[in-house]
């Protein structure tokens, strides 16, 4: 039996509706002034208040190095600060500032608005269907 065409393969169509959402919300997000990683990192520490920079990088699946160079161009735009000194540990937890939440809500309108265009044509069911079966990849690989 031979695979089935490229474009037809469940990992080829992830990887396209990934990129297709990365950059309608890169577009989106443009006006703001914050890329992806940087509203994944605003985004991750209003869920993770206080979050280190490490356990940011787990979270929104980027390095350290290229963490630390989001979380350098969100400080110089006083959306984030960084503790001077850790409170356990080594780790210094990273806070939103006031901008920084605004702006946050800013991009979450944008970001839903994506969704929502993305999603348009499906059923509350097939939309159920659809998280349902992605956790289900995702958890057959894990």
């Amino acid at each position: 039996m031979s695979p089935a065409p490229t474009v037809d393969r469940p990992g080829y169509l992830i990887k396209r509706a990934q990129q297709a959402l990365n950059q309608v919300c890169t577009d989106r997000l443009h006006p703001l002034e914050l890329s992806m990683s940087q509203y994944a990192v605003l985004r991750a520490l209003d869920d993770h208040p206080g979050a280190s920079s490490a356990e940011l990088a787990r979270i929104t699946f980027v390095t350290r190095q290229s963490l630390r160079d989001v979380l350098g161009g969100l400080r110089s735009a006083g959306l984030v600060t960084v503790a001077e000194q850790a409170s356990t540990g080594r780790a210094r937890p990273v806070a939103l500032t006031p901008a920084g939440r605004a702006r946050l809500a800013a991009a979450e309108d944008l970001i839903t608005q994506v969704e929502v265009q993305m999603l348009d044509t499906l059923s509350a069911d097939q939309r159920r269907d659809l998280a349902d079966l992605l956790r289900t990849c995702v958890g057959n690989l894990a």
